[in-house]
C-alpha cells in the first residue's frame, strides 16, 4: 500500500488525507444505513402512524429525488471544473453535513405525514448533493493502488458500527447521539473549508496515481459506453437484491436473533466481525482481480445465501436459526459495498469523476436500495409470504449470476477467436 510508504517517510499530510476521506465516507454510509434506511421506517410507521404503503411511497420519493439531485450535482461539478477543486468540494460537504445536522435534530419532532414527506424531500436533496461530492474526493486523497483497501476500510467501519449500535432503536436517543457526534465533524470541516488553512492543499496528491482510475488506463471509460452502463446495471441489481431481502429478514421474528436487530450483544459482535473479515477479503480481491469476476462472486454469494434461508424455512426447524445464515449474508454485503466505493472512481478521470460517481452511487446504489426497500414494504403490506418473497429475491440473484457467467464465457470465446488469448 502507498499508505505505508507515506508513513515510512513521514508524509503526514497525505496520511491525514486518508483518515479524513475514510472518516467522511464511513460516517455518511453509517448514517444512511441506520438513520435513513431503518429510521425512516420507524419514524413513518411507528411514530407518525402511516401505513406501509405510504412509507413505501416516501422511500421511493427519497430515492428518485436523491438520484436526480446527484446527477445534476455530478454533471455540474464536472462541467464547471469544480470536481478538481478540493476547497469547493469540502465546502459542499460542509453544507450537506449542516443540513443533515438540522434534519437529525428535528426528526423526533415530526408528527404528521405532511411533515414526514417534507423531511424526506430535504433529506433527499442533501444526500443527492453529498453523494458525488464526497466520492469525488477520492482523486484528491487516495492513490489508485490503495482504493480497494480504503473502500474495504470504509465498508468494515460503517457496517461493524451499525451492527453493534444501536442495540435498541429509539428515534429520540439515536437522534441525540448523532447530533452530538456531528458537532466535532462540523467544526473540523468548517476549519478545513474556510480556505484559511494552508495544510488543506497539502492533503491532496496531484499526480496520475491519484487522478486517472485503474480501469481508465490506457483509454478512459466514456459515460455513454457499453462498459460503463453494463456495470451500472449489474451494481443496480446487487443493491436491489440486497435491500429487497434484507428488510424482510430483519422484520421476521424467526430470524431476528441472527440479524442486526438481535438483542444479543454476542450475535451483534459476530456480525460486526464478519463484516470486517468480509470487507478485508473484498479489498484484497478487488485489488488483484478483474471486475467481472467480482460481480460473479457477489451474485453467487447472494444466491447461496437466499437458498440457505429458503431451505431453513422449508425445514421449519425449531429453535434459533444457525449463524451461518447471517454470516454468508454479511460476506455478500461487505463484498459488494467495497466494490461500490472503489469501482466508480476507478472508472473515472478528473473530468468525469462527478458524473460517474453520481450515476454509480445514485442509480446503481441509492436508487436501487430505496426502491427495493419500498417494494419490500409493499410486499409485506400485501402479506406476501416470507418463502415467496425470498424465492423471488433468489430468482433475481440466480438470473444475474448466470448472466455474468455467460458474459464471461462469451467474452473469453471472442478473445480466443480473435487470437487475443494464447
Amino acid at each position: 500500500m502507498k499508505l505505508f510508504e507515506y508513513v515510512a517517510r513521514r508524509d503526514w499530510p497525505r496520511v491525514v488525507g486518508y483518515l479524513l476521506f475514510v472518516s467522511l465516507l464511513s460516517a455518511g454510509y453509517y448514517y444512511n444505513l441506520t438513520f435513513v434506511q431503518l429510521g425512516l421506517f420507524d419514524l413513518g410507521v411507528n411514530r407518525v402512524g402511516m401505513d406501509h404503503v405510504d412509507v413505501s411511497i416516501g422511500m421511493a420519493l427519497l430515492a428518485l429525488l436523491a438520484f436526480l439531485t446527484a446527477v445534476v450535482t455530478g454533471v455540474w461539478l464536472d462541467r464547471t471544473g469544480w470536481s478538481r477543486s478540493l476547497l469547493v468540494k469540502l465546502r459542499l460537504v460542509l453544507g450537506v453535513v449542516l443540513v443533515q445536522f438540522v434534519l437529525t435534530a428535528t426528526a423526533p419532532l415530526v408528527a404528521t405525514s405532511e411533515q414526514f414527506f417534507s423531511w424526506v424531500v430535504v433529506c433527499a436533496i442533501s444526500l443527492g448533493v453529498g453523494m458525488p461530492t464526497t466520492l469525488s474526493l477520492t482523486i484528491d486523497f487516495i492513490p489508485v493502488r490503495d482504493r480497494g483497501y480504503v473502500a474495504a476500510a470504509i465498508a468494515a467501519i460503517s457496517f461493524s458500527i451499525a451492527a453493534i449500535y444501536p442495540l435498541e432503536w429509539s428515534i429520540e436517543g439515536f437522534s441525540l447521539v448523532m447530533v452530538a457526534a456531528m458537532i466535532p465533524g462540523i467544526v473540523v470541516l468548517g476549519v478545513l473549508a474556510s480556505g484559511r488553512v494552508s495544510v488543506v492543499e497539502k492533503f491532496a496528491g496531484r499526480s496520475e496515481s491519484f487522478d486517472v482510475g485503474r480501469f481508465c488506463r490506457p483509454n478512459p471509460v466514456s459515460t455513454w459506453s457499453l462498459t460503463f452502463w453494463t456495470l451500472v446495471v449489474l451494481m443496480f441489481g446487487v443493491f436491489f437484491i440486497d435491500s429487497l431481502g434484507f428488510l424482510r429478514i430483519v422484520e421476521t421474528p424467526t430470524y431476528i436473533f441472527t440479524s442486526w436487530q438481535s438483542p444479543s450483544l454476542d450475535v451483534r459482535l459476530f456480525i460486526a466481525l464478519a463484516h470486517v473479515v468480509g470487507a478485508g477479503m473484498a479489498g484484497v480481491l478487488y485489488t488483484n482481480f478483474e471486475r467481472r469476476w467480482l460481480f460473479l462472486w457477489v451474485f453467487g454469494l447472494f444466491s447461496f445465501t437466499h437458498l440457505l434461508y429458503t431451505f431453513d424455512i422449508r425445514m421449519a426447524q425449531a429453535g434459533e436459526p444457525s449463524l451461518l445464515l447471517p454470516l454468508f449474508y454479511v460476506l455478500a454485503v461487505s463484498f459488494y459495498t467495497t466494490l461500490n466505493f472503489a469501482l466508480w472512481p476507478d472508472l473515472s478521470t478528473p473530468e468525469t469523476i462527478g458524473t460517474h460517481s453520481a450515476i454509480g452511487l445514485g442509480m446503481a446504489g441509492f436508487l436501487a436500495t430505496f426502491l427495493s426497500t419500498g417494494v419490500a414494504l409493499y410486499f409485506q403490506a400485501r402479506e406476501v409470504s416470507l418463502f415467496d418473497h425470498l424465492n423471488f429475491v433468489n430468482a433475481l440473484a440466480l438470473l444475474l449470476f448466470f448472466s455474468v457467467a455467460v458474459l464471461l464465457y462469451v467474452r473469453r470465446m471472442i478473445a480466443l477467436a480473435r487470437g487475443e488469448v494464447a
